[in-house]
This record gives structure tokens, sequence and C-alpha cells, in this order.
């Protein structure tokens, strides 16, 4: 296999029980719109009872369904996606904030991060993803991370950063784990490559129906037109 071919997405995660939660930045194929996606799983109930919502300025947040039943927020609710100046930051957790207060102060998207580590939810220490869009003249280009342990005992921090060009059609796809499993292997390797199109409804459904159906919770879909700047985006809530 060649390696600058693109997988098809959906093929992808059909064969994947449990990936997690997942990141995918982008360029559509038509070259007309910046593309991200953002996917929720979940096995305990703790995780299940959650929901996407979206607020002022295209903030993404997660939400509990029924907040009768949240048992532990601290590692499931969060800002997942929000804007600050031309950068649009997407992650899998409360490094949100870190990143877009570290942008804010001048730093740099991996300045910030590496002022955080992997999430301390032993045995599994589930890794840290991010992603950062910048847009400029109707242009952009992306930054990806991963933040994940060093060692089994989760004794210290391995940080990855990866920068790319947008290319028409081409997108990277990061997620947490490595499939199912007792401890949940983490992800390992450079973000995966894989295939964009231009239709937002078509990418969305074939995300969702490509996600294990027992295990998906939430996704949330973005595009953004790259002439103009006006965003469109798809939202599929498990619990709605």
């Amino acid at each position: 296999m060649s390696v600058y071919e693109r997988a098809s997405l959906p093929a992808r995660l059909a064969g994947d029980p449990y990936p997690g939660r997942g990141i995918v930045v982008g360029e559509s194929a038509d070259g007309k719109y910046a593309v991200t996606a953002y996917f929720i799983m979940g096995r305990s109930e703790n995780s299940r009872n959650r929901v996407f919502r979206e607020g002022a300025g295209g903030e993404v947040v997660t939400a509990p369904y029924d907040e009768s039943k949240v048992e532990d927020p601290s590692l499931i609710i969060y800002s997942a996606i929000k804007q600050v100046g031309d950068t649009l930051v997407v992650t899998n957790g409360d490094q949100t904030d870190t990143i877009c207060e570290g942008l804010a102060r001048g730093e740099s998207f991996a300045e910030a991060l590496r002022t955080r580590a992997f999430e301390p939810d032993a045995p599994n220490f589930t890794p840290r993803i991010s992603a950062a869009l910048r847009f400029a003249a109707g242009a952009f280009t992306y930054e990806m991370s991963i933040l994940k342990s060093a060692d089994e005992a989760g004794s210290a921090c391995a940080r990855y950063f990866f920068e790319y060009p947008a290319l028409a059609g081409v997108g990277h796809f990061l997620h947490t784990y490595g499939g199912n499993g007792s401890p949940l292997p983490t992800f390992r390797g450079e973000p995966e490559r894989v295939a964009i199109p231009s239709d937002i409804d078509a990418f969305t459904r074939g995300i969702w129906e490509s996600l294990n159906l027992d295990n998906r919770i939430s996704l949330y879909v973005r595009f953004v037109d790259l002439a103009t700047g006006n965003a469109e985006s798809r939202m599929i809530n498990r619990n709605e």
C-alpha cells in the first residue's frame, strides 16, 4: 500500500468496535472547505450519559443528558471545539481551554500542550488528542497532537506533534484507542491518512453509521468555507 493512499474513514471505523474519541481534520475533495469532525464513544453508563451542545461563537461542549445520573464529570464534561482568533481548536478534553488560553498569550499549540499530560484514568491512561486549524487568506493549515503515557505505569508523558498542509481530499484521523480491551490499548503511530469528501451530509452519515452501535454517543461535523469563512455543521446525539 502506498504511504500516500487515503483510507475510507467509514471502512476504517467499521472494523473497530472501540476507537474511543476521534478527531478528523482535512480539506474537502473540491478544495472549498476546511473540514473537522469529532466523535465520542462510551462503555460505562457515566460515559454514555452525554450529548453535544453548540453554543455562542460555534463553541461545542459535552453536557450530561441526564444530570441525575452523573457520577464523575471531571473527564467527560468539557469544551470540545472553540475558536480563538484565526484558530479553531478541537480536543477530547479540557486541554481545549489550555490551548486557547496559550494561543491568546502568544504561545504556540505545542507550547500550550507541553503543560498537559494524558488523562489520569489508570490503568487506561487515555491519551489527550488535539487539533488546531489555522485560517489565513482563504487557506488553512492544521496541527495535531497526542499526549500519552510513556509506559504501563503512567510514570511519564510522551508528547507527539504533527503539522500538515491542507491538500484537497486529504485528511488525518487521530483517536484515543487502538481497539477494545482491558486496559484499553493506546493509539499508536501517526494520525491516519483518510479521504475527505465534499458533501457534509455524506461525510456525517458515513462516520455515524460506521461507529459501533453499542458504543457510539455523539458526533459533530463542521465544514468551513475557505472563501467566505462561513461554517456549516451537523450534530448527532444518540440520546436525542
